[in-house]
């Protein structure tokens, strides 16, 4: 028992890295929607919808992270601890 957690340690790390990295970039992309919409309403409406822009990115990459990398990471763990 103690032998296939150890062997199944790398792939936790990675699942956990993914999954922070998808959380992490979620909040960035709040806290960068919420820079966006106070430039824009201090009267800099380009400056805030390319800030926008670059939140909408963040959000993307985080669903991108998600889907593509943690999804296929769980599974795969998944699969391991049923053996």
């Amino acid at each position: 028992m103690n032998s296939a957690l150890l062997e199944l340690l790398p792939e936790l790390l990675e699942l956990l890295f993914f999954g922070l990295g998808s959380v992490g970039l979620s909040v960035a992309g709040l806290y960068i929607e919420r820079l966006a919409l106070a430039t824009v309403e201090s009267g800099n409406a380009k400056l805030g919808a390319w800030i926008a822009f670059m939140g909408l990115m963040a959000f993307y990459f985080a669903y991108l992270m998600s889907t593509d990398k943690f999804q296929p990471k769980l599974a795969a763990v998944r699969r391991r601890l049923a053996e």
